[in-house]
């Protein structure tokens, strides 16, 4: 539909720009006012290329951040699954057993016994509070000041931390490119790169170095007062770009050198979260093992004496 009516603004004399528009949510403000800018530069061909490289970017950067979690999540369901089961199915069954013979059972029994009794008789309630936890926590995040909490947060947790650096700057870094490439103004670039980010710690520092870049400061001066969250190769090569007047190329090269950053980092997340999550998944197993058979072996035993 929103195609169709293009087609009719645009069979009316209207810019395919000023259709957009119309449409900003959807499309989005990079998407427009590139398309503006190529119409009124005459190099619509050109950005209309450029957008569809950023778009495939931006998509084989989704699908490596999602490829990285992936893993530990299948994990992750697999301990819950196999634990599920032996609380609710296996155990259930054998209980009785073990608890008709007069034997004293061993300390791990004893706690998987609780354990599982406590979830037969409230399970439905542990699992109610965990939806409601999330969904509760989802709503909390709806809150301007606690999200930039959150994302500010998340920024210092310890190799996380570090691919969301690096997706955030890919993600400014190339759109401000694109942007100064296309041949809109800097300004302009900056407060339409901040409105794309999704962190909010970083969308902040953009339109705080919009307004520097404003006021006739160079915009490497506030990415050098901000290490934490620009790095200093990055500030470097603003400067190198700045200096040499081929400041898009300078932050294209970014937004490359940091996406084969971010591929090694996906590598060292899978190769460090990989052992861990099996020794995890291995002790729960060995536990609940543990909790079944040590009671047999014992009744075996007694029954043998």
């Amino acid at each position: 539909k929103i195609i169709e009516q293009l087609i009719n603004d645009i069979k009316n004399g209207q810019f395919l720009s000023a259709g957009l528009d119309r449409y900003r949510s959807v499309f989005g403000d990079f998407f427009v006012n590139l398309i503006r800018v190529g119409e009124s530069s005459g190099t619509l061909s050109e950005n209309l290329k450029y957008l569809a490289e950023e778009l495939k970017k931006k998509d084989e950067l989704n699908k490596k951040v999602k490829g990285a979690l992936a893993y530990p999540m299948g994990i992750f369901m697999a301990t819950v699954g196999i634990t599920s089961i032996m609380i609710f199915i296996i155990f259930p069954k054998i209980l009785p057993v073990l608890t008709s013979i007069n034997v004293e059972l061993p300390l791990v029994t004893r706690a998987f016994i609780a354990m599982s009794e406590f979830m037969i008789k409230y399970g439905y309630l542990v699992g109610l509070g965990i939806v409601g936890g999330i969904f509760g926590f989802w709503l909390l995040l709806k809150v301007g000041r606690i999200r930039f909490m959150w994302h500010s947060f998340v920024l210092r947790i310890p190799f996380v931390g570090a691919m969301v650096l690096s997706v955030n700057i890919i993600s400014l870094a190339r759109t401000i490119g694109l942007l100064l490439r296309a041949g809109i103004k800097i300004v302009e670039a900056l407060e339409i790169t901040a409105n794309t980010l999704n962190n909010l710690v970083y969308r902040k520092e953009i339109l705080g170095v919009s307004e520097g870049v404003r006021k006739g400061d160079p915009m490497s001066k506030y990415f050098l007062e901000k290490p934490r969250l620009f790095p200093p190769i990055f500030s470097q090569m603003i400067i190198v770009g700045e200096n040499t007047g081929k400041l898009d190329e300078s932050i294209l090269f970014l937004a490359d050198y940091y996406e084969s950053e971010l591929d090694e980092s996906t590598k060292n997340l899978s190769n460090i979260l990989e052992p861990m999550l099996l020794l995890v998944m291995g002790a729960i197993v060995t536990f609940v093992a543990l909790a079944i058979i040590t009671p047999i072996y014992k009744i075996t035993q007694t029954l043998g004496t």
